[in-house]
Protein backbone atom coordinates (compact mmCIF):
# COMPACT_ATOMS: atom_id res chain seq x y z
CA UNK A 1 0.00 0.00 0.00
CA UNK A 2 2.94 2.49 1.23
CA UNK A 3 5.04 2.01 -1.97
CA UNK A 4 1.79 2.82 -4.15
CA UNK A 5 1.47 5.90 -2.29
CA UNK A 6 4.59 6.86 -2.38
CA UNK A 7 5.23 6.34 -6.22
CA UNK A 8 6.75 9.00 -8.30
CA UNK A 9 4.66 9.24 -11.84
CA UNK A 10 3.05 12.28 -13.26
CA UNK A 11 0.05 10.18 -14.65
CA UNK A 12 -0.16 8.52 -11.23
CA UNK A 13 -0.53 12.41 -10.08
CA UNK A 14 -2.72 13.19 -12.65
CA UNK A 15 -5.29 10.01 -12.08
CA UNK A 16 -5.52 10.75 -8.79
CA UNK A 17 -5.71 14.40 -8.78
CA UNK A 18 -9.09 13.58 -11.38
CA UNK A 19 -10.37 11.12 -8.72
CA UNK A 20 -9.74 13.06 -5.42
CA UNK A 21 -12.43 15.26 -5.79
CA UNK A 22 -14.79 12.85 -5.80
CA UNK A 23 -13.88 12.40 -2.26
CA UNK A 24 -14.25 15.89 -1.92
CA UNK A 25 -17.87 15.70 -3.38
CA UNK A 26 -18.91 12.83 -0.99
CA UNK A 27 -17.94 14.84 2.37
CA UNK A 28 -19.88 18.02 0.85
CA UNK A 29 -23.42 15.79 -0.15
CA UNK A 30 -23.03 14.47 3.08
CA UNK A 31 -22.85 18.22 5.12
CA UNK A 32 -24.71 19.74 3.00
CA UNK A 33 -27.19 17.28 0.65
CA UNK A 34 -27.88 14.57 3.37
CA UNK A 35 -31.36 13.95 2.52
CA UNK A 36 -30.87 14.03 -1.15
CA UNK A 37 -29.33 10.75 -2.84
CA UNK A 38 -26.24 11.44 -4.99
CA UNK A 39 -28.31 11.58 -8.68
CA UNK A 40 -30.81 14.06 -6.87
CA UNK A 41 -28.20 16.16 -5.23
CA UNK A 42 -25.98 16.32 -8.55
CA UNK A 43 -29.51 17.74 -9.88
CA UNK A 44 -30.16 20.22 -7.63
CA UNK A 45 -26.30 20.96 -7.89
CA UNK A 46 -26.73 21.25 -12.09
CA UNK A 47 -30.07 22.88 -12.30
CA UNK A 48 -29.85 25.74 -9.69
CA UNK A 49 -30.54 28.51 -12.01
CA UNK A 50 -27.02 30.90 -10.56
CA UNK A 51 -24.88 27.62 -10.49
CA UNK A 52 -23.50 29.53 -6.93
CA UNK A 53 -23.70 25.32 -5.25
CA UNK A 54 -22.33 23.97 -8.22
CA UNK A 55 -19.31 26.15 -8.17
CA UNK A 56 -19.36 25.87 -4.51
CA UNK A 57 -19.18 21.88 -4.63
CA UNK A 58 -16.63 21.99 -7.27
CA UNK A 59 -14.34 24.32 -5.01
CA UNK A 60 -14.71 22.35 -1.92
CA UNK A 61 -13.60 19.21 -4.20
CA UNK A 62 -10.58 20.89 -5.03
CA UNK A 63 -9.49 20.74 -1.24
CA UNK A 64 -9.21 17.02 -1.45
CA UNK A 65 -6.25 17.74 -4.15
CA UNK A 66 -4.56 20.35 -2.03
CA UNK A 67 -4.00 17.65 0.46
CA UNK A 68 -2.86 15.52 -1.53
CA UNK A 69 -0.64 17.94 -3.27
CA UNK A 70 0.90 19.67 -0.18
CA UNK A 71 1.43 15.77 1.29
CA UNK A 72 3.58 14.68 -2.08
CA UNK A 73 5.20 18.15 -2.32
CA UNK A 74 6.04 17.58 1.38
CA UNK A 75 7.15 14.13 0.74
CA UNK A 76 9.43 15.49 -2.15
CA UNK A 77 7.80 13.35 -4.88
CA UNK A 78 7.34 15.89 -7.24
CA UNK A 79 6.28 14.33 -10.85
CA UNK A 80 3.23 12.83 -8.99
CA UNK A 81 2.76 16.39 -7.65
CA UNK A 82 3.00 17.93 -10.74
CA UNK A 83 0.55 15.57 -11.87
CA UNK A 84 -2.37 16.86 -9.72
CA UNK A 85 -1.29 20.45 -9.98
CA UNK A 86 -2.56 20.09 -13.58
CA UNK A 87 -5.76 18.00 -12.66
CA UNK A 88 -5.94 20.73 -10.32
CA UNK A 89 -5.45 23.62 -13.07
CA UNK A 90 -8.13 21.58 -15.62
CA UNK A 91 -10.85 21.78 -12.49
CA UNK A 92 -10.23 25.41 -11.79
CA UNK A 93 -10.46 25.91 -15.56
CA UNK A 94 -14.05 24.18 -15.87
CA UNK A 95 -15.18 26.09 -12.34
CA UNK A 96 -14.00 29.59 -14.02
CA UNK A 97 -15.69 28.65 -17.21
CA UNK A 98 -19.08 27.77 -15.38
CA UNK A 99 -18.86 31.04 -12.91
CA UNK A 100 -17.95 33.55 -16.32
CA UNK A 101 -20.22 31.75 -19.38
CA UNK A 102 -22.89 29.66 -17.27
Amino acid sequence: MFKLIKKDHFVFGFILGLLAPFAGFIAFKASKLQTLNYFQALQFIYYEPSHHMLTVALSLCLLANAILFTFYINSHIDKTAKGLFVATLLYGLLILSIKTFG
